[in-house]
C-alpha cells in the first residue's frame, strides 16, 4: 500500500442552514471560509437574477448570491436581508458569498450516513445527497450545478487537443469516471467524448469500487480512475485508500478532482494514495493527467 498507514477519514463538518421556513440544507465546511452578517451591497448591473450585488471581502470584490433564488425558492426580500447571513465559500477557485435565511449549526457527519438523492427528484434538483439530523432531513446542495447556471463555463475549459500518438496512448486504457455531481459528470464525459476516448462512468463511490473489483476479476482492470473527493457513501479519499490497499486494483492511476480550492484537500489526496489532485475542471489538465498515467504504467 506504499506505506500508507491510516485509513482516510469519512467524517466531515456540515454547515446546516435554511432557505425556507422548514427545509434544512447543508454545505461541507471544507468549502466554507467564514460566515458573516449581511452588509449593504454594491449593485452589479446586467447580472444573473440571483446575484444581489458585490461586497468587499478581505480586500477582494466578490459576488453575493441569493441562494434561495438561485435554486428556485422564494427570493430573500430586502426586509429579510437585515437578519440574514452570508456564507463565504471557496469553490472551483472562486470566492463567492451566498445569502441564506438562517444559519442553524455545524455538525459532524459521516459520509457513509449520506445517501444519494432519490431519482424521483428529477434532473434539476440541486442535491448531491440526503442525510438526517435529529429526525430532520438534511439536503446537501450541489454547489457546482448552482454555479454552472449562474456562471456558465468557458467552452475552452471543456476542450482539449490531442496528437494522434497521444490519442492512441489513451484509447486502449480502461478509464472510470466517478462523481456525484451531474454537472461534473457531464464535464468529464464531454471532455472524453469530444476526443472519442471510451470510458465508464458512475455517480457512486461504492459502485466505482465494485466496477473495479469486477474488472480485475475478469482480467479487465481499470487503468485510470478519475474520482471526485466529496461523495456520499464512499468518498474519493476512502475509495483511493481501498484501491491502493487491494493488490488487484493498486496499479490504477488515481486522479482525484475537487471543487475545493484547498491545499489541504490536495495534500490529503496524496496521503491516501492518489497520484494527482486537480482543484478545478479543465479538460486540458485532465487529459494531461491521464497521459501521465499512461506513461507511468507503460501503456501505449
Amino acid at each position: 500500500m506504499n506505506n500508507k498507514s491510516s485509513k482516510a477519514t469519512q467524517s466531515q463538518g456540515l454547515l446546516l442552514f435554511k432557505l425556507s421556513q422548514r427545509q434544512l440544507f447543508a454545505l461541507g465546511t471544507l468549502k466554507i471560509r467564514e460566515l458573516v452578517p449581511f452588509s449593504p451591497l454594491t449593485k452589479f448591473p446586467h447580472s444573473h437574477r440571483a446575484i444581489k450585488g458585490t461586497a468587499n471581502f478581505r480586500g477582494a470584490t466578490i459576488p453575493i448570491i441569493d441562494m434561495a433564488a438561485a435554486i428556485g425558492f422564494r427570493p430573500i426580500s430586502d426586509e429579510e436581508l437585515a437578519d440574514s447571513y452570508v456564507i463565504i465559500t471557496d469553490c472551483q477557485r472562486m470566492v463567492i458569498g451566498f445569502i441564506v435565511r438562517h444559519i442553524e449549526k455545524i455538525i459532524e457527519c459521516n459520509w457513509r450516513d449520506i445517501e444519494s438523492p432519490p431519482n424521483t427528484l428529477g434532473t434539476n434538483a440541486y442535491l448531491t445527497g440526503v442525510t438526517r439530523f435529529e429526525n430532520d432531513i438534511v439536503q446537501l446542495l450541489d454547489v457546482e450545478l448552482l454555479l454552472s447556471n449562474i456562471f456558465p463555463d468557458d467552452p475552452a475549459t471543456n476542450r482539449a487537443m490531442l496528437t494522434d500518438v497521444q490519442r492512441e496512448q489513451l484509447k486502449p486504457l480502461t478509464i472510470l469516471l466517478v462523481d456525484d455531481s451531474k454537472v461534473a459528470r457531464k464535464q468529464l464525459s464531454d471532455a472524453l467524448d469530444s476526443l472519442n476516448i471510451p470510458y465508464l462512468v458512475t455517480a457512486d463511490g461504492h459502485d466505482a469500487l465494485q466496477i473495479m473489483q469486477d474488472g480485475a476479476n475478469n482480467n479487465k482492470p481499470i487503468d485510470i480512475l478519475v474520482s471526485d473527493i466529496e461523495m456520499p457513501g464512499l468518498d474519493g479519499y476512502e475509495l483511493s485508500f481501498e484501491v491502493k490497499n487491494n493488490i488487484k486494483l493498486a496499479d490504477a492511476y488515481i486522479i482525484l478532482h475537487t471543487s475545493l480550492s484547498s491545499e489541504i484537500s490536495v495534500s490529503q489526496a496524496k496521503q491516501v494514495g492518489a497520484d494527482e489532485a486537480l482543484t478545478k475542471f479543465d479538460a486540458k489538465e485532465l487529459i494531461d493527467a491521464m497521459l501521465r498515467g499512461a506513461q507511468k504504467n507503460n501503456i501505449s
